[in-house]
């Protein structure tokens, strides 16, 4: 019988608290209040990515959500995916100007560099822009050089600031994927804010050897493919889900005296579709309709 050896177990940063040394721990109740403009209760953060799936993926050191599944050439969810950049892109941006929606669309550099029209439209309707990486196949995990993922990061920023005219300041990593060293080159090279860690429904102050970052709490749980595709859950409890959440954070904002978030990523491979904007629409809608609601931007919530 084989026995593991000892360093298995071993984990240099193991101590009270969170296992890292970026923010202390700080339980719910002993959170410093947050402001949001024009005095909101609770800030709706609508994130859309706008995804460049190859159609031959290595799949290292896995496959994202959404990326090919049958074998080469899978063109049924290639042009799937690709008709969300075509299509539901448009969609989306319809729906938000007729809501008055302002969105945060994280735009990966394959994207910037395929389809720059795209980005100068979601810039023109005055959405915000952050950075998502290189494409889905692009991954940031321990194993990547500093080099390469340096280049990662450089050549995604350059290819959006090349398309959009302006250069990001926030990042979302593919997948939300990330390796032990990604905050700090992600601080090294300018950004202010980050979205990988799902956590807190608050802003909170990130250190990295390189600086400080925000990490704000973008959810897993309430984004569309996780819950339409992953879950295969019918649309109607997913505005259903969207609607609780937002009626417990603002309960809870109540309480303790401080606003909340409640963000939600919306793709538009799969929210574009024609038969989900109408649900779309009406949990929007049904949102910011509550007293105290609103949307806000990272610009509005980066507490370095």
């Amino acid at each position: 019988m084989s026995t593991l050896p000892d360093s298995y177990l071993v984990y240099p940063q193991r101590k009270a608290g969170p296992d890292h040394a970026h923010y202390p721990a700080a339980p719910l109740p002993d959170r410093q209040p947050i402001a949001l403009p024009g005095g909101l209760k609770l800030g709706l953060w609508v994130v859309v990515p706008l995804e460049f799936f190859p159609l031959n993926p290595s799949g290292q050191p896995f496959k994202a959500p959404g990326a090919m599944q049958t074998p080469y050439p899978d063109l049924r969810h290639y042009t799937t995916r690709d008709y969300g950049n075509r299509v539901g892109a448009y969609r989306l941006l319809k729906l938000f100007a007729k809501l008055g929606v302002k969105a945060t669309f994280a735009v990966q550099g394959a994207v910037a560099e395929r389809y720059p029209q795209l980005v100068r439209d979601v810039a023109a309707a005055g959405h915000d822009i952050c950075a998502h990486g290189w494409d889905t196949d692009a991954l940031h995990h321990s194993g990547l050089s500093a080099e390469v993922e340096n280049r990662y990061i450089a050549d995604t920023l350059s290819a959006i600031e090349t398309a959009s005219g302006q250069r990001p300041t926030g990042w979302i990593s593919p997948a939300r994927a990330e390796g032990f060293q990604t905050p700090a080159r992600l601080a090294a090279a300018g950004l202010r804010w980050f979205a990988d860690w799902a956590h807190d429904d608050l802003p909170t102050r990130f250190a990295t050897e390189s600086g400080d970052l925000t990490a704000l709490p973008l959810s897993n749980e309430l984004d569309d493919w996780q819950i339409l595709i992953g879950y295969s859950r019918p649309e109607h409890e997913w505005v259903a889900q969207v609607g609780d959440a937002a009626d417990w954070l603002l309960d809870e904002a109540a309480r303790m005296q401080s606003p909340r978030l409640l963000t939600l990523t919306i793709r538009p491979y799969v929210s574009g579709l024609p038969y989900r904007i109408k649900p779309l629409g009406d949990s929007l809608a049904g949102v910011l309709a509550r007293a105290g609601c609103g949307c806000v931007q990272p610009s509005e919530l980066t507490i370095i």
